[in-house]
């Protein structure tokens, strides 16, 4: 096999549509995929949700959020022309609401704060959420309708991805990738952990929670954050029309139901276990309980699917995309919970810079630079008995 021009790690959605992007532009690509059923991509709901994902402290990551959703119908219909499949984009509004009065505090000052950035939503009676969705809880205080949150089946628009590079030529080979090499900090090639080497010049590294694995890059500040899923089967009963988030007794859960009617997605747990596997009673406990709070109708669905997955999490919550200090190497990790939603911008954004170096305006607040600041300074503290405090490093 030649050499290839550029070897994507990782073969989750954003690793599979960087690859397929680049390809699209001419360049030879080899793709190591790892593991997909491992990948946070297949395990995720799905939602497309720059709004409702939206907290007080990330006001720049909401910018980057709403400049890959307004990419999504495009780049939806380029995966189903390239692939000839279903992309999984479901164009439906998604619906928060609020299950008691604390909750419905919480969700007031949550609006308030939509409004002071100029984000569109509708502020609706408990009549008016279960007229929106009959399946609701009677006892549902008030809600928000956010039509511009979305949401995308992210196992269909991973199977059409994966075909769409295939057809523009791009290679898989299945491993993972142990070493990144390179030679005078330059990027000489990839090697796997079966030791096979692919020569390159060109890496990105797109493997998520992984990326920290890897040897021989600079230090990448990504940690997993696992996540509890839980996939319903409604059966013969009815299931909910829309994306359904929830603050239910202080606790969050959202409901996401897909196109074909079979399946309603319930999530998610954030856990600070590092690569843990285990579905814990607890964390399915939690999930059935909150999403019987909210739409008890759940109660009588079949428990098909418990998963776990892990969000490539960083210190700021937002991804890291780019250069860095080792010529040839791309960065795209550090989605944290917005992986789907951030698979066109991510995929454009990395193709272009491994094709031109010029890295678009939009990602330049999310290279690992920003992580690159002085050490910081020690910290005293007083000692009994002793002459002078104590340095703490």
């Amino acid at each position: 096999m030649s050499a290839p021009d550029v070897v994507v790690v990782g073969g989750g959605l954003i690793g599979t549509a960087t690859a397929w992007r680049l390809a699209e532009a001419g360049a030879d690509v080899t793709l190591v995929v790892g593991e997909r059923s491992a990948a946070a991509s297949r395990v995720a709901a799905g939602m497309l949700a720059p709004v409702t994902e939206t907290t007080f402290t990330e006001r720049t990551l909401l910018a980057l959020n709403q400049a890959s959703s307004e990419r999504w119908p495009s780049f939806s219909a380029e995966v189903v022309e390239a692939s000839g499949r279903p992309s999984g984009l479901r164009e439906g509004p998604t619906l928060s609401v609020a299950s008691d009065a604390d909750d419905g505090a919480r969700l007031r000052t949550f609006a308030d704060y939509l409004d002071r950035l100029g984000l569109r939503h509708d502020r609706l009676t408990s009549r008016e959420c279960r007229a929106l969705e009959p399946l609701l809880a009677p006892t549902v205080r008030s809600g928000l309708l956010v039509p511009t949150d979305w949401s995308c089946d992210n196992r269909v628009l991973l199977e059409a991805l994966a075909v769409a590079a295939e057809r523009a030529g791009v290679r898989e080979v299945t491993g993972f990738v142990h070493r990144v090499e390179s030679t005078d900090g330059r990027v000489t090639g990839a090697t796997l952990a079966d030791g096979t080497t692919l020569a390159t010049g060109r890496v990105v590294l797109a493997n998520g929670a992984w990326a920290a694995q890897v040897d021989g890059v600079p230090t990448v500040p990504v940690r997993p954050v696992k996540g509890q899923v839980l996939r319903l089967d409604p059966g013969r009963f009815p299931g909910p029309g829309m994306t359904v988030r929830a603050f239910s007794r202080g606790n969050e859960v959202y409901l996401v139901p897909r196109e074909h009617g079979h399946e309603v997605v319930v999530g998610a747990t954030v856990e600070e276990q590092g690569f843990d596997h285990r579905v814990t009673a607890g964390g399915v406990y939690e999930l059935l309980r909150d999403a019987r709070e909210v739409i008890p109708m759940t109660a009588e669905y079949a428990l098909a699917e418990t998963n776990v997955g892990w969000r490539p999490g960083t210190p700021d919550n937002a991804p890291i995309l780019g250069g860095c200090e080792l010529a040839g190497l791309t960065l795209a990790t550090g989605h944290h919970r917005n992986g789907v939603l951030l698979t066109p911008v991510s995929a454009d954004v990395t193709a272009g810079f491994v094709l031109t170096g010029e890295l678009a305006e939009v990602v330049t607040p999310f290279t690992l630079a920003r992580f690159a600041g002085p050490p910081p300074a020690p910290r005293l503290r007083a000692v009994p008995g002793a002459r002078g405090p104590e340095v703490v490093r």
